[in-house]
């Protein structure tokens, strides 16, 4: 199903350019709420650090009040956390301001369902079939109010620290936190050390600009410096919203997404509490299937976007699952990504197994794999184009049935991603970036 504003999370631009407006932000809301809230119903507003949040903030909360919603305003929260407190408060809707691992001068509005899930693709479609209409005003005695939570973050940290096992801890352990100058720059280092690590924060000073710049999961160079400087155990990085993570160990060895689902994985599996396959995306490496397959645990692929993963999840009964970019879904904590929930997975696992983070990942060989972003002036689906078509075709045939070629359109941003995988790093990078010329070509 195509929609014209909605991407793989929601609708996303850089500020000031349509669609990223107050007014559109205002007509959004209105839509939302006609199409899910119920009249007098509840709606959860949360954001990142973002400067243009604050003028989204209240573009919402009018379009949402208008609208006869009541509204709640968070502050500054893990993308997670809204889907957390959106069912501790039994809302209607919940809502974050936030273009995730994107630079400041972009940002995002994405909602969560009663239950802390992404929409369905038809949710979103009625919603945008209601934008094509004036945001409406209900009469006075109609309208909403707003209030602000202070609790939001205190109780959304503390479910965090509850999904740490109870009968560990973590005295003794060494953290760099690098909270992306994010949503997550409070909440991050204040639960690890309730927890008892001893942490050491950096991206923990936002501004409303320096949102992941140079730092967090997308650009985690820093912490790789950090962490062997400082002796620290290891490093954590969230991206600019707080569902993504990134891990690295105490050499400074950057780990992926792959590399962590790899490890909580098997660690579920040991411990008899798997339920499912695994489910990564078509952009995983190939090394985490066929490793997986050696620890005896079925691994499906899914499109590439952590709603998807869920859906893939929910649908087979599995619970584990994510991205290569660091969206890690641990369904049996709770019902969305969240990169400190997930780090915090991790962090039990070196606890209970006495080894380091390096020691954990070693069982995952990780295949050489190239993926190039292709900017683009229009809308292209790569698989409509003959051109591209034989390019890839003659890639594949190069690789030999030992490795993976892999195009599509970015959900979020107006490139194509080429990704190419296979044995020899030296073949890999030639065949990306021949296909990655193609693309420009056809796209120009």
């Amino acid at each position: 199903m195509t929609t014209k504003y909605f991407g793989t999370d929601g609708v996303r631009g850089t500020v000031g350019r349509d669609p990223m407006s107050a007014d559109f932000a205002l007509r959004l809301a209105s839509a939302a709420a006609q199409v899910l809230v119920p009249p007098g119903g509840t709606v959860l507003i949360g954001k990142d650090t973002r400067l243009s949040g604050y003028m989204f903030e209240s573009a919402l909360e009018a379009g949402f009040v208008a609208a006869g919603a009541n509204v709640l305003l968070l502050g500054p929260l893990p993308t997670p956390g809204i889907a957390f407190l959106t069912q501790q408060f039994n809302a209607d809707l919940g809502v974050v301001i936030s273009a995730s691992h994107n630079p400041y001068y972009d940002n995002g509005i994405k909602f969560f369902d009663a239950q802390g899930g992404k929409l369905t693709d038809e949710e979103q479609a009625a919603i945008e079939r209601y934008l094509g209409q004036p945001a409406i005003t209900l009469e006075s005695q109609k309208l909403g109010r707003a209030r602000r939570i202070d609790s939001a973050r205190i109780r959304y940290q503390e479910f965090c620290a509850s999904t740490f096992p109870k009968d560990l801890s973590l005295d003794g352990i060494k953290v760099v936190f690098d909270g992306a100058n994010g949503a997550g720059y409070k909440v991050g280092p204040r639960t690890l050390n309730e927890l008892g690590a001893d942490v050491i924060p950096i991206g923990c000073s936002p501004n409303g600009r320096n949102i992941n710049d140079s730092c967090g999961s997308t650009e985690p160079g820093l912490l790789q410096q950090t962490v062997p400087a400082v002796k620290a155990d290891v490093g954590i990085a969230l991206d600019g919203d707080g569902d993504r993570v990134v891990m690295v160990d105490e050499a400074g060895n950057l780990l992926d997404g792959d590399q962590l689902l790899y490890i909580i994985a098997t660690d579920r599996k040991q411990q008899g509490k798997l339920r499912g396959p695994v489910v990564g995306t078509v952009m995983s490496n190939l090394g985490l299937e066929h490793a997986l397959k050696k620890a005896g645990i079925e691994f499906l692929r899914a499109k590439v976007g952590d709603r998807y993963v869920l859906e893939a999840l929910r649908e087979t009964g599995g619970i584990i699952g994510g991205e290569t970019s660091g969206h890690m879904i641990c369904l049996d904590q709770t019902t969305t990504g969240d990169g400190l929930i997930s780090a915090l997975q991790v962090l039990a696992i070196i606890k209970r197994s006495g080894k380091t983070l390096g020691e954990l990942a070693a069982g995952m060989p990780k295949y050489p794999q190239i993926l190039l972003n292709v900017r683009t002036d229009k809308r292209l689906d790569p698989a409509t184009s003959t051109a591209i078509n034989a390019a890839v075709g003659q890639a594949e045939k190069e690789l030999n049935d030992s490795g993976r070629v892999v195009l599509r359109a970015s959900g979020t941003e107006p490139v194509i991603r080429v990704m190419v995988e296979g044995q020899i790093e030296a073949q890999v990078r030639t065949l990306a970036e021949r296909l990655a010329a193609v693309v420009a070509e056809t796209a120009a």
